[in-house]
């Protein structure tokens, strides 16, 4: 049975991994035409058809130089991005709405062969290009309960498109029912499994399960073991096809091995070459800007005192160099109370940008080869959202033999059928 014009069109430009938006430029028709004929309403000329097969001949197989293809969701500055690369991923999509993300995402990312798309909500799934795999560190929000009991009481149909309506889960789940990756990883903070009396993970569960049909297993990691501070995240991961993939045997570090706030911190002996923007001398001291001033500093031991009176435990977080830091969070920049690094005969200080770059994976002690082009501000709200790498990494290569086995089937399935898509 030979294709009709239009799901040809689909086929192949799914096939070659673009947009809509991408084949405006390789095909020189207006996104309206192209749109038209992705849908059917109009039937695009063979020559436009021979074109589209000779971009996508020229882009396939998909997965000789790269393992899979995935796509970044909510991408921050790139952290699951640079996790799952590490296993010989190759990013084909990614969307961030922060200027300031954008910014620091594409400082690191230079060689990208996509642009970075905006706002999840206002892209269609069709513009999306076909992966392998979804990432998504998605932001928790209230999820409609109460609409789909109602629905239930009075025997309406419902899903994920009603209770998930108006969140940016129902983006993801959207993306997911219309691409069908092999695999899909979402990524949020531990209370995710009791928001909202725990609905808020009910929903999420069945849309996923019930609904789209994946297979879903989920694990809580500190990053305590990869990094020297308590970061409890929830991994979520599904699978299109029923597999044995378990957590249960996740390779993980021990606590014994676990680093300290020692291998992250300028050394501040002239071991480390200066940064300008964080250190100087030929000692490389941390600048003088990043000790909290003295009224500062007072301010924050008399609230921690006020509340400790009242049997509170707001407070400040002092730590040394064999210490471990608690988390590092977006509102770092207001004074950085949560991780204070102590000083002889002074205030404390907070961390630099660079030493946040470091806490969360980003580079070790010693690189500074994760740029940061944005304020110092700007930094720490970036680093204080963002995933731990290594974690991400973890999780990455444990899904990888999964990952790649359906990538064997999909393969042979092609060739049984004389296809390249």
């Amino acid at each position: 049975m030979h294709n009709s014009p239009q799901s040809e069109f689909s086929r192949l430009r799914r096939q070659a991994g673009l947009t809509i938006r991408e084949l405006e430029t390789s095909l020189g028709y207006a996104q309206r035409t192209l749109q038209r004929y992705e849908t059917g309403e109009s039937v695009p000329r063979i020559p436009v058809l021979e074109k589209l097969h000779l971009i996508a001949r020229t882009r396939t197989p998909r997965s000789s130089a790269h393992g899979f293809r995935f796509i970044d969701l909510f991408a921050g500055i790139g952290g699951m991005r640079r996790g799952f690369e590490t296993i010989g991923g190759q990013c084909v999509f990614t969307s961030e709405w922060n200027k300031y993300a954008v910014e620091t995402y594409c400082a690191n990312f230079p060689n990208s062969t996509h642009a970075v798309a905006g706002d999840i909500t206002k892209i269609e799934p069709d513009e999306i290009p076909q992966h392998d795999v979804l990432l998504a560190g998605f932001p928790c929000q209230p999820f409609s309960i109460a609409g789909v009991s109602k629905k239930n009481a009075l025997n309406r149909p419902h899903g994920f498109r009603c209770a998930a309506q108006g969140t940016l889960f129902f983006d993801v789940a959207r993306i997911v029912e219309h691409h069908q990756p092999r695999a899909f990883v979402l990524e949020n903070v531990k209370n995710l499994l009791s928001h909202n009396k725990g609905n808020t993970f009910e929903v999420i569960h069945r849309t996923l399960t019930e609904e789209l049909g994946y297979q879903v297993f989920w694990k809580v990691i500190d990053a305590r073991v990869f990094v020297p501070q308590h970061r409890e995240r929830i991994f979520i991961v599904g699978f299109r096809e029923k597999s044995s993939f378990t957590f249960d045997n996740l390779t993980i570090p021990g606590l014994a091995a676990a680093p300290k706030l020692s291998d992250i911190l300028h050394p501040q002996d002239g071991s480390e070459q200066a940064d300008e923007r964080y250190t100087t001398g030929n000692k490389g001291r941390v600048l003088d800007k990043y000790t909290l001033s003295s009224h500062l500093w007072q301010y924050l031991q008399d609230y921690a005192k006020k509340h400790q009176l009242k049997g509170n435990g707001f407070g400040f977080g002092l730590c040394g160099a064999d210490d471990v830091a608690r988390t590092l969070s977006a509102r770092y920049y207001k004074d950085g109370s949560e991780i204070l690094i102590k000083q002889s005969r002074r205030s404390p200080r907070r961390l630099t940008p660079r030493e946040c770059a470091r806490l969360m994976g980003f580079e070790k002690r010693g690189e500074s080869c994760f740029k940061i082009p944005v304020s110092d501000t700007q930094a720490y709200k970036q680093f204080g959202n963002s995933v731990v790498v290594p974690a991400v990494e973890a999780v990455a290569r444990h899904m990888q033999p999964w990952i790649m086995d359906g990538e064997k089937r999909e393969e042979g399935g092609r060739r049984a059928t004389g296809t390249n898509g």
